[in-house]
């Protein structure tokens, strides 16, 4: 078996464990903060986000990239070199972006955020930031290694921390106030991102030595260059996108309480999307975000030998596997949206994003496996004026929709804006990739295998006359997906996975040390 179907399954089985524990402790928040609670929970990160776009944009990407290059090279040795000045960056980045968010937590809690509540969550949440660029750094030198071990035993660690400490505190918390509930919850963030870092650090330190031996390591040519190469328009690009995508997750609050006359309602409306029904459609993302983990160092690697026949291969099963999960994840969302809300949240209002959304997840999916392609391809900078341009027109069509169309609105804005940037990115990617497009395969059959899978199921489960909504969606979600997956049998897709990373004119992979 390869290494990367080791790493597959390793990657896949983790991805779903830590999704399902994320949404258990997001529905576990829910109960005891409720929707404005969890939409003031949005609001505090809308500024840490900036704060950790600032403290992790290219870091990963850039001790990915560095390392992939440097054992790709003559002289392997370097690795060590070469991570150091990342770290060393990444450390710089952590400990700014921490001492800026600890000097604007109040002002920005008054006077940007609109919530004053927001001000101590912030300050606990600002000392997270040095250890979670550290740990992004040596995660990127795990993954050009295609070693996904040690990141998933400090993920796990990570996430059991949180939720020990969550569900600790959370309950006396949240009876003083969303605020105290709030910090409750960061507090269990910062905790577990410490300890995360601690984890990642002990097994670089272990990996290096014996891979690399005591040192000390030669340099490698224009490390610095490189590095800056890579950093300057990730940092830039997720900067700038991150404080676009903040000016607008203040703005929505503010132009739905325009629309619905109250801010506690408008926060709550905010919270029900934001923190409620995106995180459950985004569940599934756990199989793909396992092949765009896996598959960027690959797409480096093909790139910079410019073996366009394997980058095509790559690029062609990546759509395929994308378009069969994501057709059939977005069509059991909007089939099945209400009754997973009542189940998970018991809120119809919910269920009616999701339904709304659910046909556009393939679209929302794709996006975020191309813009990993891209930045494997070199191409940030395109990712870059993409994101750019949504940015601004998002702004726009908010201030000029939400006002007079509410929630409505947003969702609107949300599927156009999502349209626009995956259009763009897929282009960007045909071009660059020189790619032949194969839509049958990738997205016609899918969505017709669905449609004959979804029938059929209603057909069968009429007749056997089921009660209880739980019931039905529990039957109906796993027949359809079953009718759904044989249906593409023939299309290759029980070997599609299997080959994914596997070339069988190449023989086995690489060895995965120098």
């Amino acid at each position: 078996m390869s290494s990367y179907l080791g790493n597959a399954v390793i990657l896949t089985g983790s991805g779903l464990l830590l999704r399902a524990a994320g949404m258990g402790l997001r529905v576990y928040m829910a109960g005891l903060l409720g929707s404005e609670g969890m939409g003031l929970y949005q609001l505090i990160f809308t500024m840490y986000g900036l704060s950790i776009a600032l403290a992790t944009s290219g870091v990963s990407v850039a001790a990915a990239r560095l390392t992939a290059e440097q054992i790709s090279g003559p002289n392997s040795a370097t690795v060590p070199s070469a991570m150091a000045r990342v770290l060393g960056a990444a450390a710089g980045l952590g400990v700014t972006a921490c001492g800026l968010q600890l000097a604007l937590a109040k002002p920005a809690a008054r006077w940007w955020l609109g919530d004053e509540r927001a001000a101590l969550p912030l300050r606990i949440l600002a000392g997270s930031l040095p250890f979670m660029a550290l740990g992004a750094a040596m995660r990127g030198y795990f993954l050009a290694r295609r070693r996904v071990s040690p990141n998933v035993q400090a993920q796990l660690l990570e996430q059991t921390v949180r939720i020990a400490l969550i569900a600790r505190f959370l309950p006396a918390a949240a009876g003083r106030g969303l605020a105290q509930g709030c910090a409750a919850v960061v507090l269990g963030n910062l905790v577990s991102e410490v300890v995360s870092c601690l984890c990642m650090a002990c097994f670089y330190r272990r990996d290096v030595l014996r891979q690399f031996g005591p040192g000390p390591y030669p340099h490698p040519e224009e490390v610095g260059r490189r590095l800056r190469r890579i950093l300057a328009p990730l940092e830039a690009s997720r900067c700038l996108t991150s404080s676009l995508s903040a000016a607008e997750n203040v703005l929505v609050p503010l132009c739905l309480t325009i629309s619905m006359g109250q801010r506690h309602r408008a926060l709550a409306a905010y919270g029900a999307l934001k923190g409620m029904a995106l995180p459950v459609m985004f569940f599934p993302f756990s199989f793909l975000n396992t092949l765009s983990t896996l598959l960027m160092p690959e797409v480096t690697r093909a790139y910079i030998r410019r073996d366009s026949e394997q980058l095509n291969r790559l690029l062609d099963r990546m759509m395929q596997l994308t378009g069969t999960v994501a057709v059939l994840a977005g069509g059991l969302f909007a089939r099945y949206a209400q009754p997973l809300a009542q189940l998970l949240y018991h809120d119809e209002e919910v269920g009616l994003y999701i339904r709304i959304l659910g046909p556009v997840m393939p679209f929302l999916y794709l996006e975020s496996m191309v813009d990993g392609v891209l930045k494997g391809m070199d191409e940030q900078i395109s990712t870059f004026k993409y994101s750019t341009w949504d940015s601004v027109l998002r702004i726009a069509a908010i201030l000029i929709l939400l006002p007079r169309f509410g929630i409505k609105g947003f969702l609107f804005v949300m599927i156009g804006s999502n349209l626009f940037t995956c259009g763009l990115n897929y282009h960007c990617m045909e071009r660059t990739a020189q790619l032949c497009p194969h839509w049958f395969r990738w997205l016609l059959a899918p969505v017709a295998a669905f449609a004959l899978s979804t029938w059929t199921v209603q057909c069968v489960m009429a007749r056997l006359a089921l009660d209880g909504a739980q019931w039905q969606l529990a039957v109906g979600c796993t027949a359809t997906a079953g009718v759904y997956l044989l249906l593409l049998l023939p299309l290759g897709l029980h070997q599609l996975a299997v080959q994914l990373f596997c070339d069988k004119k190449r023989g086995r992979p690489e060895a995965s040390h120098p």
